[in-house]
């Protein structure tokens, strides 16, 4: 079983081999995500540098999921932590606001507005009873900048309905442009506006100006009650569209051949127009990557970089003096632990020009990136015969989560089908034996417990399902959404006639729901 498990762990990489192909391979070649492959010795990395982030990443617990780094344009170094795959979007979190403040340059370019038009100027319908002041004053670039004012950021939910309308009546309390307050509605107020100017959405105007060109396809985007894009959160890509994103970015808005977006719009957007720290200490100056400045929905970092930053860590870091793009997707706590092993272990590997071949730091990168896997949930005890060929079904009691039933299904393997049966809806999840099986459900996950996310449009979800029996009586199963980066646990305690599931989740860890079934006959 364990040789299995390896293998099936292995193939899962398979995309990831085109490392090893563009190590073996001196010409450059493009590949299906549009990307040329080099060899990082010869475009100045020293992949022992690549190793030393990678291992470290493991060794202090981090849970990446997908990582690329771009030099010159080229991938010299990818992976993706299993069950995470190259093909599988991933939610951005707030890497969405640079792809809206984004929309907001095509929208200049286009003549469409200005970043000084008032916003108040876009929804006359919307409008309180009374203009304050501050309200009167604020404008877009304000909105871009995260200076709107907002003493505390406003907070709406699905239920709330009109979004732009609950925005522009909340109290603006401080001057407009002088104070740093991040707010995600601020982000959304801009794709209410690229929606307002151009009679589509945001995710459908950046189609033909920006996804099209950068042959980012499969996209996803939450929108709110009215269909109006998110713009501060939503967005699910692969981790080639970021580092393509990035790379765009890298070359002042221009793609191939093409100038796409003005290379004076992205000096603007990318330079600081206000910092979030008022009078920094010197070690906030220097190390701090939260008061480094800050530019349209564009974090300014140490080392004269920027990125696009999203919650648990998604990244897009541009380093223009070193022509290099990182591009990372994760769930960590603490986001910026990422940035500070980058900086101290993939930053001093870059070179102003080729360097000496280290075959043998090349060879350990190589396995070590096409072996890469979060940590096992859980794992089954060896003595344990495995339930096979069998079926078991229960019937629950009343419960707050309106579960009625639940049967597992073994196969000959051991293998396990869930379903479960709610409000008169069946979902069906595949969980293998000490390792992920994929699969996709209707079933929206733990993500969307928060009262501003909207599933609409979102499914079917794509999810991979983990199990092991911990004891002769317990089997645990993991559903993680993997677009989501979110998961379920269900532990199941079986005695002669019952069972007794321990439904939890990532979001509320500690909000158990306990259900309490009998064995069907």
């Amino acid at each position: 079983m364990k040789q299995i498990t390896n293998y099936m762990r292995l193939s899962t990489f398979f995309l990831s081999l085109i490392f090893i192909v563009s190590c073996a391979q001196p010409k450059v070649k493009r590949y299906a995500d549009g990307l040329r492959r080099g060899i990082p010795e010869n475009e100045g990395v020293g992949s022992h540098g690549i190793l030393d982030f990678i291992e470290e990443v493991d060794n202090n617990g981090l849970e990446l999921h997908s990582f690329m780094f771009l030099r010159h344009g080229k991938v010299i170094a990818e992976g993706w932590w299993y069950p995470y795959r190259p093909e599988i979007n991933h939610l951005m979190h707030s890497v969405s606001k640079t792809f809206t403040s984004t929309a907001i340059g095509f929208a200049v370019n286009e003549g469409l507005l200005t970043v000084n038009d008032k916003v108040i100027s876009f929804f006359p319908d919307d409008l309180p009873p009374v203009v304050s002041p501050n309200l009167e004053k604020l404008t877009i670039k304000h909105l871009l900048t995260m200076t709107a004012g907002h003493e505390t950021p406003p907070v709406f939910t699905v239920a709330d309905g009109n979004w732009v309308r609950s925005y522009l009546a909340t109290p603006i309390v401080n001057e407009p442009g002088t104070v740093f307050s991040y707010s995600s509605y601020a982000s959304y107020m801009l794709s209410a506006i690229v929606q307002k100017v151009s009679g589509m959405t945001t995710f459908n105007y950046l189609k033909p100006r920006l996804f099209e060109p950068l042959e980012i396809t499969d996209i996803q985007w939450e929108t709110d009650p009215r269909g109006i894009t998110c713009g501060g959160w939503g967005l699910r890509i692969k981790t080639s569209d970021m580092a393509k994103f990035g790379q765009f970015y890298l070359q002042n808005g221009k793609w191939g051949q093409k100038q796409l977006l003005p290379a004076e719009w992205i000096r603007e957007a990318t330079s600081v127009h206000i910092y979030q720290v008022d009078d920094p200490t010197f070690e906030q100056e220097m190390y701090d990557e939260g008061a480094q400045g800050y530019g349209y929905q564009i974090w300014r970092t140490t080392h004269n970089a920027y990125r696009a930053d999203g919650s648990h860590g998604q990244y897009i870091v541009v380093m223009p003096d070193q022509d290099a793009v990182i591009a990372i997707t994760a769930r960590v706590p603490d986001m910026h632990s990422i940035l500070r092993l980058l900086w101290e272990h993939l930053f001093p590997s870059i070179m102003e020009g080729p360097i000496k071949p280290d075959d043998l730091a090349r060879d350990l990168l190589t396995s070590k990136l096409i072996s890469l896997q979060i940590p096992d949930p859980f794992r089954s005890v060896d003595y344990i015969e495995i339930p096979k060929e069998t079926t078991r079904s229960y019937t629950f009691e009343p419960n707050q989560r309106n579960i009625q039933y639940v049967s597992f299904n073994f196969d000959e393997n051991g293998e396990c089908l869930m379903t479960l049966q709610q409000s008169d809806i069946s979902y069906s999840f595949n969980f293998g034996l000490d390792i992920w099986r994929y699969g996709e459900t209707e079933k929206p996950g733990p993500y969307f417990l928060n009262p501003r996310r909207n599933p609409t449009g979102l499914s079917p979800f794509q999810i991979a399902g983990y199990g092991s029996w911990t004891a002769e009586d317990q089997l645990n199963l993991r559903l993680l959404y993997i677009t989501d980066i979110q998961d379920e646990t269900y532990k199941c305690t079986f005695s002669t006639s019952e069972i007794r599931l321990e439904i939890t989740n990532s979001i509320e860890p500690d909000s158990a729901i306990i259900l309490k079934g009998t064995l069907n006959p």
